[in-house]
């Protein structure tokens, strides 16, 4: 999807490439192909979101990464980067034009992703856009005060949001355009997407995976 010079793409379960000049990628994840990055964010550590492998693939020498600490063991001897950037909730990065905000991600009920662990979502903010990934996570308060034009929302129910969920979340933030991810390869299919688009409120885009 392109939207005034940035294009986004979805590879695929909670993976996303951003293309303005720039190469970012969030949460690499049995990624296909070798383009290199020159931004990673890592929202938490579990191995489907923080793939060692995946970011040996596209990571270069002057590629930065920005992780959250549960991340920094996996990368030790097998991860090289130009710099390596701790992500905690509510901290900002500048990275050349691009502005990074990690913000929370967790789930209330939830065994699987306890707030206490202070893994995030991002707003990769450029060119007057602003882009919230939202990580692994339930509806939260905090996203009451997420302002986005795109939101990319976990579906697939069990670890995050189900369809129904994430349309209620989407209605909160009241993006542009609301994007689910997280569904296809470990949970949600395309239905439960599908189910996601007619509930929104706002507009609602079903990506293919990119390869």
């Amino acid at each position: 999807m392109d939207i005034d010079g940035i294009r986004i793409e979805w590879l695929g379960h909670a993976a996303v490439r951003i293309i303005l000049g720039m190469v970012i990628y969030i949460d690499p994840y049995q990624v296909s192909s070798n383009e290199k990055a020159d931004l990673i964010l890592i929202t938490h550590g579990h191995y489907d979101h923080c793939s060692v492998e995946d970011i040996q693939k596209i990571a270069k020498h002057e590629t930065i990464i920005i992780a959250t600490t549960d991340c920094t063991s996996k990368f030790a001897g097998k991860v090289e980067a130009a710099d390596l950037r701790l992500a905690v909730p509510g901290k900002k990065f500048e990275v050349g034009e691009v502005k990074i905000e990690a913000v929370p991600a967790y789930n209330p009920k939830k065994q699987f992703h306890p707030k206490s662990n202070d893994w995030v979502g991002y707003i990769v903010e450029v060119k007057g856009k602003r882009i919230y990934h939202a990580g692994d996570t339930d509806v939260i308060p905090e996203m009451e005060k997420i302002n986005a034009d795109i939101a990319l929302l976990p579906i697939g129910g069990t670890y995050t949001m189900t369809p129904e969920e994430a349309a209620e979340a989407a209605n909160k933030i009241n993006p542009k355009i609301a994007i689910p991810i997280h569904f296809g390869a470990i949970v949600g299919t395309k239905a439960d997407a599908e189910k996601f688009k007619a509930l929104c409120k706002c507009e609602a885009k079903i990506l293919n995976p990119s390869v």
